[in-house]
């Protein structure tokens, strides 16, 4: 992300610095993060129509158990992946691609559900489908050119307009 906002060269310079002063500052805010509305009625929902559900996330371990925590949705991931588990996380498909060797039937079609470009690039990098919500500050049309195939308003929308989607596959990631 750093290159993203300040450039290569910021980048080159100063990004291990930033990482790690924004790794401490995270830490302090990280009780204040709250799930996105209805993000466990989707899980449940996805559960119910027989998906398997994997989480995938960039953050790090600890920081993903304190959100299953949360968001009390541990015993609904049949799996999930972290910065942890791979060298590269998004837009790089290694955490999609993770994921999909922890899903139950790895070779069954999966979707991806994300908020950001970097969740659609690594979705197409990994030939998986990716529906995007408008949660992450990006527009649809940004979202639609990363590789979205769909575009949701919020994952309440999203839940409520569910049977229109690609969730038609059974989903693994």
């Amino acid at each position: 992300m750093v290159p993203a906002l300040a450039g290569e060269d910021f980048e080159q310079a100063h990004g291990d610095e930033v990482r790690e002063i924004e790794t401490e500052r995270y830490a302090e805010l990280i009780d204040e993060v709250e799930p996105l509305p209805k993000a466990r009625m989707l899980i449940e929902r996805l559960k119910e129509q027989g998906h398997a559900v994997v989480l995938a996330s960039s953050a790090k371990g600890g920081d993903v158990e304190h959100y299953l925590e949360h968001l009390d949705a541990r015993e609904l991931a049949d799996a999930c992946t972290t910065s942890d588990d791979v060298e590269a996380t998004k837009p790089e498909p290694d955490l999609v691609k993770a994921a999909l060797e922890r899903a139950p039937n790895p070779e069954a079609d999966a979707v991806l559900v994300g908020d950001s470009t970097w969740d659609c690039e690594a979705a197409r990098r990994a030939g998986v489908q990716c529906i995007a919500v408008l949660t992450g500050g990006f527009s649809d049309e940004e979202l639609r050119e990363a590789g979205a195939v769909a575009v949701y308003e919020s994952v309440e929308d999203l839940l409520a307009r569910i049977d229109e989607t690609p969730f038609g596959l059974q989903v693994s990631a």
